[in-house]
């Protein structure tokens, strides 16, 4: 099993700082390696975090035309609306990078703004398809699910990452790449997200967690409890935890380390 890693950053400014050091560094070994990088966005307050990778040095070093952006969970709504993951990072970030745009890869349009969950699901696995015959998305050598290069999580106060929620069974879905919900507890109802074999066969997932509201919820996960679905991650090289203090605060302090 990758080893399961933490990183303790006393402020949220720090955990920027933190993010894109990381960030960068894997643009830079796979952009040497394979000639692109697969970065998967999720929502919520992770793209608020990213504002580091906006400034020098990283905004004139990253190869950003190599990169390619997925999502591991969204909305089904039009990319205009305000619950949409796609408008939270493209007004966020991806508007002020040099990313091509054949190379962001969002729902679809129209499905999203249609309201049709399971048929947006099932075209966003076929885009994913496309990308590996395209050899964009590299396979796990023994599973077949998808291998993305990095990963950007964000976990819920119960515990929930992308649209994986407790108590519903889109988390032990394990032949399907994206799967539907329309009963999400957490508006809006309708949603698709990455499967678990798929999150889980990344090569480095990074779960950035901040405040006080989720700290019995990453106590449970590092704690591997079952029933919460962050406490069910795991990666094909790396997963580290980035947190602040307060999402910390109810972990032994043996899981927190600085310096990686």
């Amino acid at each position: 099993m990758a080893p399961v890693k933490s990183r303790l950053c006393k402020t949220k400014k720090e955990m920027a700082v933190e993010l894109a050091e990381y960030t960068a560094d894997l643009s830079s070994k796979f952009c040497k390696e394979r000639d692109k990088f697969t970065v998967v966005l999720s929502g919520g307050d992770l793209i608020s975090w990213l504002w580091k990778l906006l400034e020098p040095p990283y905004i004139d070093s990253i190869e950003w035309s190599k990169w390619h952006i997925f999502w591991v969970d969204e909305r089904v709504c039009g990319w205009d609306d305000a619950d949409s993951n796609y408008k939270l990072a493209h007004d966020g970030f991806l508007s002020k990078v040099p990313i091509p745009a054949e190379n962001i890869n969002a729902i679809d349009k129209g499905l999203g703004a249609e309201g049709n969950a399971e048929l947006a699901a099932e075209r966003y696995e076929e885009c994913l398809k496309d990308k590996v015959n395209q050899n964009i998305i590299r396979t796990h050598k023994s599973s077949g699910f998808p291998q993305f290069d990095l990963q950007l999580l964000g976990m819920g106060p119960d515990g929930h990452m992308a649209s994986l929620f407790p108590g519903h069974d889109q988390i032990n879905e394990k032949k399907k790449w994206v799967t539907s919900i329309t009963d999400s507890p957490k508006p809006p109802p309708k949603r698709i997200t990455f499967t678990l074999p798929v999150i889980n066969y990344a090569s480095y997932n990074v779960m950035a967690v901040c405040d006080i509201e989720q700290a019995d919820s990453v106590a449970a996960a590092l704690n591997h409890t079952k029933d919460v679905p962050a406490g069910r991650l795991i990666a094909d090289v790396e997963v580290v935890w980035f947190l602040d203090q307060a999402a910390a605060s109810k972990l032994h302090h043996g899981w927190w380390c600085s310096i990686l």
